[in-house]
């Protein structure tokens, strides 16, 4: 008998925006989401974290490590390697650039920081770690720093190789990470997913092919990452994914989404369920 077929719906960038929070709560509530990353470093998470404890109980509750977008949690003093002058985080291109020369140490500090506010407002651990713009896989000192902070916190992380399609990564980070992270991967042994989906994104964030990844899960338990949201003036000032928010959002609320899953006989999780 093959193994059976669960999926975690994880919707990044819990906290962004007050709009991008509330349509993380209700595609849970009415959809298919059954877990959220947290950005700790933006205003009002605190809040909306808050919020959620309460509205949305069964909801999984993890970190969205940040180092590309906001201003950081530790005083940006305190990390000058990875903030501009003006004492905001690089951007993703500037960030890019300088992935091979930061400082780690400094990252450790920043991410802990991050993780650390999440316990103070929530009461417990956060259930995984993942990061913004996946920038926790962009080299093998980041994504170690990463596979330890999980390990001293004893919570799961993204599965940052075993994609279905593509990884979501840039050309540039794709190949380098994709030599360096097995043998780290083997080093910890992190509670993580078999398998990981990018690519409903975008272009590809639509009713039917959301209706084809179900289709072609594999056995085991798979990831889907997604970016469901109401939009709102705060989200178009610093984010260029807007209007695809919202689509994403009626897609995933969809009553079809039900029925695919009791056909496929997909049992849906939150990463607090997996061994």
């Amino acid at each position: 008998m093959s193994a059976p077929r669960e999926l975690i719906v994880n919707a990044d960038d819990y906290g962004l925006t007050r709009g991008v929070s509330r349509g993380i709560r209700e595609a849970h509530l009415r959809g298919i989401v059954t877990s959220t990353t947290a950005m700790m470093n933006m205003p009002g998470v605190e809040e909306d974290l808050n919020i959620a404890m309460g509205e949305t109980p069964r909801l999984g509750l993890g970190v969205h490590l940040v180092l590309t977008a906001g201003r950081p949690t530790l005083p940006p003093e305190q990390l000058p390697a990875l903030v501009s002058a003006e004492g905001d985080f690089l951007s993703l291109a500037e960030f890019t650039l300088a992935r091979a020369r930061l400082d780690l140490e400094q990252v450790r500090r920043e991410w802990r920081a991050q993780i650390k506010k999440f316990m103070a407002a929530t009461g417990i651990p956060p259930d995984h770690l993942d990061s913004h713009h996946h920038t926790s896989f962009f080299s093998a000192g980041l994504f170690r720093t990463m596979l330890e902070l999980a390990q001293d916190y004893g919570c799961a992380i993204r599965n940052p190789l075993r994609t279905l399609e593509g990884s979501g990564l840039p050309p540039e980070v794709d190949a380098e990470f994709a030599a360096c992270a097995p043998p780290l991967l083997a080093e910890f042994s992190p509670c993580t997913t078999g398998a990981f989906v990018a690519d409903f994104y975008d272009e590809g964030a639509t009713g039917q092919s959301l209706l084809a990844i179900l289709d072609r899960l594999p056995d085991g338990t798979t990831e889907l990452m997604c970016h469901p949201a109401y939009v709102d003036d705060d989200l178009a000032a610093v984010s260029g994914y807007v209007s695809q928010r919202e689509r994403e959002l009626r897609v995933l609320i969809d009553p079809a989404l039900a029925l695919a899953l009791d056909k496929g006989r997909i049992e849906l999780r939150k990463f607090r369920e997996i061994n």
